[in-house]
């Protein structure tokens, strides 16, 4: 780090963590929640004629596949500049694969998540008296890179 970064401390805050969908950043977005599952297969393998039956009834586990989803949540809002409800309803629209990626602020050269990604949903709430909002839920379309380098986190230091 150079000597003007700030040293983090404490507890991560979520506004530091950012999601760009095609290119910007989710507009207005007030929560987004990645996950990341592993697609498991068990195994059951007889046991050897000199083993008790009991040893049978442990199974393994193998990974076959992996996948990422991604959530958000946002304001809709009339002047958006970045990623807003009426460019996620023009992807979705398009039923093609978009870039996204997941950063800390101020690390853009630097994400920790990319990706090619299919819009799986969007909603879009309309409340009487209240804020229009919007959902998008994403699937990963392939590959997805990990740069867990670019996730600030810092070891205790050994005594």
């Amino acid at each position: 780090m150079s000597a003007t970064t700030p040293i983090k401390t404490g507890y991560c805050n979520g506004s530091d963590m950012l999601l760009y969908v095609g290119g910007k950043a989710i507009g207005h977005c007030t929560t987004h929640k990645t996950t990341i599952n592993s697609e498991t297969k068990d195994r059951a393998v007889k046991p050897v004629a000199s083993a008790p039956i009991s040893t049978g009834l442990w199974k393994n586990k193998g990974v076959i596949g992996l996948g990422v989803s991604i959530s958000a949540e946002g304001l809709v809002f009339y002047q958006e500049t970045e990623t807003g409800y009426k460019s996620c309803l023009a992807m979705i629209s398009a039923g093609k694969s978009v870039d996204v990626k997941c950063m800390e602020r101020g690390n853009t050269d630097t994400p920790y998540l990319t990706g090619k990604f299919v819009v799986a949903s969007l909603e879009r709430t309309d409340d009487a008296n209240d804020d229009a909002t919007y959902s998008i839920s994403l699937e990963n379309d392939g590959e997805v890179t990990f740069d867990d380098s670019a996730i600030t986190e810092t070891t205790a230091a050994s005594e």
